[in-house]
């Protein structure tokens, strides 16, 4: 990467000239590396907002011209033209398969969904009512007691296999939480399957009787593990390499990273976003309820509008807008009314001057929980099918992280604002 540089003047008058680092599109970033050993100074960033932490291949954003490429493709070419499975492949390896290398990848996590039994009991010591996103961080951090033989990260073999080995059991995982919610049987999965109907299938179908997948429901689930599969260093995939930093087992980075994921500023905005359609229940309500948003002293807001990120537009919205409008009219009979009334919010906040002005749009969670609604997938599941998208891309950036010869624990530093050195006083004196 060619360099230039960026002259520092301290506020005691001397001067140093910081590398300005080049990648092939965004911003540039100063390498402040060397700040503190001779100025003597921190940087302050509340939220690493505007702060580089690592280089990385994988996935460039654009939220200024509301652009989304993983590895150099528009996720909008992938949303229409690939797979889940060949994106999968494409965040691991960095170039779209051939038709035998994406074969040989599909069979390879076809046959790897299956869970060690013993991991299955261990889904018996929850309560009937633990929530699913509990059990999957717990379960995703037990694998590296079932799989500790092929857990060396300076191996690149078990490296793949890690990875490999999350995306193939994630479903499952994520299936067997599900069944023991609802009091039904677990069931196993089916390597004749794909991806997304496999899961499906491990979701809804019963010993008692024949379940056949509807292709509606796989497509739309396909789009959207698409959609959510990396989006750079959001918090939970940053938590993945802050946890891998350390050299921490992958399984228990991921399962930190599905934590971080839990929070509802992060993986819970689609859930809130029915929640508040479920709140305004009726289009005639909408101007109301809009009032209520641009009122600086209502606490009410619009959710699934606007993105930290995207000051534009968010590209994923767009792709899951048409994805709902299809499987509300095959799948979302009963759903229709609150689609309509999501339908109607939408075109009247892109008309008000208030929403134009700050550039609130709807984003990929505006339109995904109604997907999921539609597909009888519970609010306490939705964070969960998140995780099942975006554990590709915390595999590949974790895979990124441990191969990158520069990397460093990560260790933030502070502005210190507590009390000054002061003398302990006995307990008989205070």
């Amino acid at each position: 990467m060619s360099q230039d540089a960026y002259r520092l003047t301290s506020p005691s008058g001397s001067e140093m000239e910081l590398p300005v680092r080049k990648g092939t599109v965004g911003p540039d970033v100063i390498d402040i590396s060397r700040l503190y050993k001779e100025q003597g100074v921190f940087t302050y960033d509340p939220g690493f907002v505007a702060t580089g932490s690592c280089e990385s291949a994988i996935t460039f954003i654009d939220g200024e011209k509301g652009i989304l490429m993983y590895r150099g493709y528009p996720v909008e070419q992938l949303a229409e033209h690939s797979s889940f499975i060949e994106v999968a492949y494409l965040l691991l390896n960095a170039e779209l398969p051939t038709a035998t290398e994406l074969a040989e990848f599909d069979s390879t996590i076809r046959m790897h969904t299956m869970l060690n039994e013993g991991m299955l009991s261990f889904f018996k010591g929850f309560r009937y009512d633990a929530h699913p996103m509990a059990m999957l961080s717990a379960v995703v951090g037990s694998m590296s007691a079932y799989y500790h033989d092929e857990m060396d990260a300076a191996n690149p073999v078990h490296r793949d296999i890690f990875a490999h080995r999350i995306l193939a059991k994630l479903p499952t995982i994520a299936a067997a939480a599900y069944k023991l919610n609802v009091g039904q049987p677990f069931m196993y999965p089916r390597n004749d399957l794909n991806y997304c109907e496999n899961l499906l299938h491990m979701l809804f179908a019963v010993p008692a009787e024949p379940y056949e997948v509807d292709p509606v429901a796989a497509e739309a689930l396909d789009l959207l593990f698409i959609l959510h599969a990396d989006h750079e260093q959001n918090c939970s995939t940053s938590t993945v390499r802050m946890a891998g930093s350390s050299g921490a087992n992958p399984y228990s980075a991921v399962a930190a990273g599905i934590s971080a994921l839990w929070g509802p500023a992060h993986g819970g905005a689609n859930e809130a976003v029915l929640k508040m359609l479920d709140d305004i229940g009726d289009v005639s309500q909408i101007g109301k309820y809009v009032d209520k948003a641009k009122d600086r002293n209502d606490p009410f807001r619009l959710m699934g509008f606007g993105h930290r990120v995207y000051k534009n537009f968010d590209p994923r919205a767009t792709l899951i807008r048409e994805m709902c409008h299809k499987v509300m009219e095959k799948l979302g009979r009963k759903d229709t009314p609150m689609f309509d009334l999501a339908r109607e919010l939408e075109r009247v906040a892109l008309q008000d001057e208030y929403f134009i002005e700050k550039n609130l749009y709807p984003n990929v969670d505006f339109y995904s929980g109604l997907i999921y609604r539609a597909l009888r997938i519970p609010t306490s599941m939705f964070t969960v099918m998140f995780a099942l998208g975006r554990s590709v891309g915390w595999a590949a950036h974790w895979r990124e992280m441990i191969a990158d010869s520069n990397g460093k624990i990560s260790r933030p530093r502070q502005l210190y604002t507590g009390p000054v050195a002061r003398d302990y006083i006995a307990v008989d004196k205070r």
